[in-house]
């Protein structure tokens, strides 16, 4: 149990080293380019709050799948290399393994439940993001019957951003 919150740390540690030094902010770099040679201006910026809208476009979706039950559209949303590190259960390694938790997971689940993710905050560059988010999920009256939070890694492969890397917990230990 110690070694998996050791796990679970060291993967955030990276996750943030990785977006702490790995990404750079060209625009200042352009902008000094381009005063020496006005005919190539070109910016390149993140703009998180779009970043943030097209990430929660696809958790929007994600849950509207999973609130079908469609394990293969759910599935979709992760890599064919994706890790899934999820709560009390060992890391799920690649999309096969990934969809055979989410097939468990949703057969599992309340009937009429529903499941939503809210995008917190997203940040990246180039064709990474990182997502810090949170989970709620209603019976079928509206009730909360469970909340939690996230952390996902995305890669924009082919224009298309895909979880490559995540891990999510609950907020209080089920009883």
């Amino acid at each position: 149990m110690k070694q998996r919150g050791i796990l679970k740390l060291i993967t955030v540690c990276s996750l943030a080293l990785f977006f702490t030094t790995g990404c750079k902010d060209t625009t200042a770099d352009k902008v000094a380019e381009s005063k020496t040679d006005s005919s190539q201006v070109t910016t390149t910026t993140n703009d998180s709050k779009d970043l943030k809208s097209e990430i929660q476009e696809r958790e929007t979706a994600w849950s509207n799948a999973d609130n079908m039950r469609d394990v293969n559209a759910v599935a979709a949303f992760y890599a064919d290399d994706a890790v899934s590190l999820g709560s009390d259960k060992p890391m799920e390694v690649g999309k096969a393994a990934i969809k055979k938790d989410v097939a468990t997971y949703i057969a599992a689940r309340q009937k009429g439940s529903t499941t939503t993710y809210s995008v917190m905050d997203a940040f990246g560059c180039n064709n990474y993001a990182t997502e810090v988010g949170t989970t709620t999920r209603k019976d079928s009256t509206g009730a909360v019957i469970y909340k939690g939070k996230y952390m996902a890694l995305w890669e924009k492969r082919d224009g298309k951003w895909l979880c490559i890397r995540d891990i999510g917990n609950d907020d209080e230990k089920k009883k």
